[in-house]
């Protein structure tokens, strides 16, 4: 019997490319993963993708999985949010701030994310020149803060998203450039 886990090994691994990171995806062990795979390959009594391809080349029986995928795990995400909305447990607001402008290119498509996944959420990001964030997160006013100036506030924890290089970009004539110091 296919089992919904199967199906999203199966996604992971394709999105992934690898059998490394779609064990870290689904948050197994790769030996874990492998007996997975290699358990549902038994099951359907084919091999499922060519082994040692980089990245993964998946055979015809591993595609048609993945079609069912698909179509299959979006239907069951929606109906496990309709059900958690008519019990009354996914509903709320999430109340956040960015000092970051340039972060907004990255931070509207993960907003449109979470949105998908959780829409009885409703996500509050208040503006304004004079808004603190960070002293209104120690107050509990809001539920996260997005910066790039960490200032340390009793009872915060900052998490770093991912590392930033700023860069200079000047003419080859400009005294600044590399060869030019």
């Amino acid at each position: 019997m296919i089992e919904l886990r199967h199906l999203r090994t199966l996604l992971a691994l394709r999105e992934t490319g690898s059998l490394v990171d779609a064990a870290e995806r689904v948050h197994l062990t790769q030996s874990a993963l492998s007996h997975q795979l290699k358990d549902l390959e038994s099951r359907v009594d084919s091999p499922l993708f060519v082994r040692k391809t980089r990245p993964v080349e998946f055979t015809r029986a591993g595609l048609r999985l993945l079609a069912l995928a698909d179509q299959i795990l979006p239907e069951v995400r929606k109906a496990e949010r309709d059900l958690a909305r008519l019990a009354g447990t996914e509903q709320g607001r999430l109340h956040m701030a960015i000092e970051c402008h340039s972060c907004f290119q990255w931070l509207m498509p993960t907003v449109d994310y979470f949105r998908d996944h959780w829409p009885e959420v409703e996500i509050d990001i208040p503006s304004g020149h004079h808004f603190d964030p960070l002293p209104a997160l120690a107050r509990e006013q809001l539920d996260l803060v997005i910066t790039a100036d960490p200032q340390p506030l009793d009872g915060i924890h900052y998490a770093p998203l991912f590392r930033y290089e700023g860069l200079l970009a000047v003419a080859r004539q400009h005294p600044l450039q590399v060869g030019a110091l």
